[in-house]
């Protein structure tokens, strides 16, 4: 029932939107979406329609009392908005003062909203969404919004299930279907998939109106909520003196967002937004690289490759130099130089550029300084992990005429070929030396989050890794590391279990000693035909796991399928991370199938069914989008034959992860990733060993399309 005009929060809420129809005539842009109190896009308790840019990774801070609300919203796709959250409630303490001492309660959560309509001139656009859908399920709810564009306005109308629709306005329309629908079952706070709940209890109505003022920078907003704060979780019921929520949000500039409102009649809220669009991140300048070798110059009357100043057909080439040049320069380890008729043939391993276009482009211009000029065909056999992966091969004068801006970059494209590896016979004009040792010095960092004895629970490591190869093909790899500064401390809690305890040891893990080895393996390697490829392994192959294993991957070049097959023996280890072990060991392994979706936008898909470690049996989905430049996001759930009572809170595994080359955080070019997983719950069901290396990764060149996508990068 809407209050009264006579509440001074009523008067507030109309005088606002007054002044917003009064002013629309002076503005012309609609309200950019922006986010909720909940970090996904909408007005302030309750979403709209709307979804961000494809690929803004966005951080949302806000506070109402009692709640505090920590958001990470992604948007994978235009229609696919995914959430995590950490809500602190402030009245409410985490666990016991023995174990909690007065941290307050954090509940987690995911969201998922979907949109299944676009506007147009007459459909408003519709969303349909669940809140809290893979957490406790104390704040679970569904929702279906539209939302339609009107000048300077943004109207949005909804109606929910569960928390946005608690104040309950009429009879859910599914108990005509079954009466079960008539109430909604209380929260367990278990952490599972609140699926026993959805769309259950009466319907509740909600919505609001956006508004773009004159000054770009501020947009206003006036909602009015569903919920009625009389059902609020651990029965901590809230007064509400108004149902109409106000509030603005003002864009300091693209990247930051402040918030105020004024919300239940009678509480301040205040939240600021933190946003990125990583789909369209680059690179920064990279000060630190060396410039590209310069380009021979050629004679302007003679637009053939030919040229006097290249070295004669019969000329002595220092294949040595070349080899270092191109170590140097183009990132390019080489193993062996070949020719094969007018082409030459260059097989090793990039180590510092992330897009191998730069690498091919870099390697081209060297050969083409260095090369007489009856060779026509430049080929980079790229190797990882000592096997052959892919040949590029560039035509000389195409690459030649693009880099004097004489072609169009499509045109260069279609004198660029990738091939298996081949099998025919070249003749070796260079074989490096092997090198026996490589190793570098770093820093490792490692974080628990959201426990009841410390909300973040982190360690500063510093680590020595190092590889000794006794062929390319065999290597003993090894990390050694020092616990620099932890606050483990805390961590007095391990999570009960009535599996093996194969994970939830981790605290005695993290605690025990503060010098460790947490690997040591030897590691071989072979490609097994032409798209198949085998690698073995022993020896302590993370710090809670030691054994034998192998895999097996078959993945044809530029198909969208790949399958692999994984088995591991494995002990595990005692808690010092030394060379002692415990009494517990079982065989697990995986079959996987991999496949890519998609023409404009690239969904990459891997299904895992195997044992685990806690000797249970099931699989893993792992769906993730991935950008043109690199970046991928994604989301996994892990089900086995474990039940929900046996795996604890949580029910099953899951996760979120987001994955950015460092590439475009540093001033020089490197490979290396930043990886962030957030995953809501450490148990032991649905558990996995953990790899140094990934065949299906080390074969990531086999897609030509990231190649292609990226082959702007080849002039750099």
């Amino acid at each position: 029932m809407i209050p009264s005009l006579r509440t001074p929060a009523a008067r507030l809420a109309l005088a606002a939107l007054s002044l917003s129809i009064s002013s629309a005539l002076y503005a012309q842009n609609a309200p950019a979406p922006t986010a909720s109190d909940w970090g996904g896009i909408g007005l302030l308790q309750t979403p709209t329609a709307r979804m961000a840019d494809e690929g803004e990774v966005a951080f949302t801070a806000s506070h109402t009392s009692p709640y505090s609300r920590y958001n990470i919203v992604l948007q994978p796709l235009p229609w696919v908005e995914g959430a995590f959250r950490y809500v602190s409630v402030a009245n409410r303490r985490y666990g016991p003062a023995w174990l909690s001492g007065n941290q307050n309660y954090k509940d987690k959560s995911i969201d998922l909203k979907i949109r299944l309509l676009e506007e147009s001139r007459w459909v408003p656009e519709v969303s349909a969404g669940f809140r809290d859908l893979g957490g406790t399920g104390l704040f679970s709810s569904e929702y279906l919004v539209a939302s339609k564009r009107m000048g300077a306005f943004d109207a949005s109308l909804g109606l929910a299930t569960g928390y946005i629709g608690n104040r309950g306005d009429f009879r859910n329309p599914l108990t005509s279907i079954d009466d079960r629908f008539e109430t909604r079952p209380k929260a367990q706070g278990t952490g599972s998939l609140n699926s026993d709940g959805m769309f259950r209890g009466p319907v509740g109505v909600f919505g609001g109106v956006a508004y773009q003022t004159p000054w770009e920078p501020l947009q206003l907003k006036v909602e009015y909520d569903g919920n009625d704060y009389k059902h609020e979780p651990q029965q901590n019921n809230q007064r509400q003196r108004s149902p109409f929520n106000v509030g603005a949000t003002y864009a300091v500039n693209k990247n930051v967002h402040l918030h105020l409102g004024w919300e239940r009649g009678d509480l301040a809220m205040f939240g600021v937004t933190l946003r990125t669009n990583l789909a369209q991140a680059s690179s920064m300048p990279k000060l630190l690289d060396p410039p590209p070798v310069p380009m021979h110059q050629r004679n302007d009357a003679d637009d053939a490759v030919h040229d006097s100043g290249l070295p004669p057909a019969n000329a002595a080439i220092d294949w040595a130099g070349v080899a270092n040049q191109l170590d140097q320069n183009a990132g390019l380890r080489v193993q062996r130089i070949s020719q094969r008729g007018s082409e030459i043939i260059v097989s090793g391993e990039q180590r510092r550029f992330y897009y191998p276009a730069q690498g091919l482009g870099r390697t081209a211009r060297i050969l083409d300084g260095r090369l007489p000029s009856d060779i026509n065909w430049f080929t980079v056999q790229n190797t990882r992990l000592g096997m052959p992966i892919v040949e590029t091969s560039i035509e000389r004068k195409s690459f030649v005429d693009y880099l004097e801006q004489k072609t169009e970059l499509s045109s260069l494209a279609g004198h660029i070929e990738m091939t298996p590896p081949a099998a025919q016979y070249r003749e070796t004009l260079y074989q490096a030396p092997l090198r026996r040792f490589d190793g570098a010095f770093n820093i490792g960092y490692q974080q628990s989050l959201g426990g009841p004895d410390g909300f973040v629970l982190f360690q500063v490591a510093g680590t020595y890794s190092a590889n000794v190869y006794l062929s390319r093909h065999l290597w003993l790899s090894g990390t050694v590391s020092y616990n620099a500064y932890n606050n483990y401390d805390k961590f007095r809690y391990d999570a009960p279990s009535r599996l093996p305890r194969v994970r939830t040891n981790l605290r005695q893990y993290m605690t025990t000693e503060d010098l460790t080895l947490p690997s040591l393996q030897l590691t071989g390697t072979r490609r097994l035909g032409r798209d198949l490829y085998g690698m073995a392994y022993a020896g302590l192959l993370e710090s809670m796991y030691a054994g034998a294993g192998g895999e097996v991957l078959y993945r044809p070049l530029n198909e969208r399928w790949a399958v692999g097959v994984e088995a591991n023996w494995v002990k595990q280890r005692d808690f010092d991370q030394r060379l002692s072990f415990r009494d517990y060991s079982v065989a697990t392994g995986h079959a996987s199938f991999y496949y890519m979706w998609g023409e404009e936008r690239r969904i990459v898909s891997a299904l895992s069914a195997g044992r685990y470690l806690a000797k249970d049996w099931g699989a893993t989905l792992a769906v993730s989008r991935a950008f043109d430049n690199g970046v991928t996001m994604g989301a996994y759930a892990t089900k086995t034959d474990v039940s929900s009572k046996d795996f604890g809170e949580g029910s099953f595994d899951k996760g979120i992860y987001v994955s950015v080359p460092f590439d475009f955080l540093l001033p020089r070019s490197t490979r290396a990733r930043a990886n962030f997983l957030w995953s809501p719950l450490y148990r032991d069901g649905g558990a996995r060993v953990g790899h140094t290396y990934s065949l299906y990764q080390a074969t990531s060149e086999r897609d030509p399309e990231f190649f292609f996508d990226n082959l702007d990068a080849i002039s750099k």
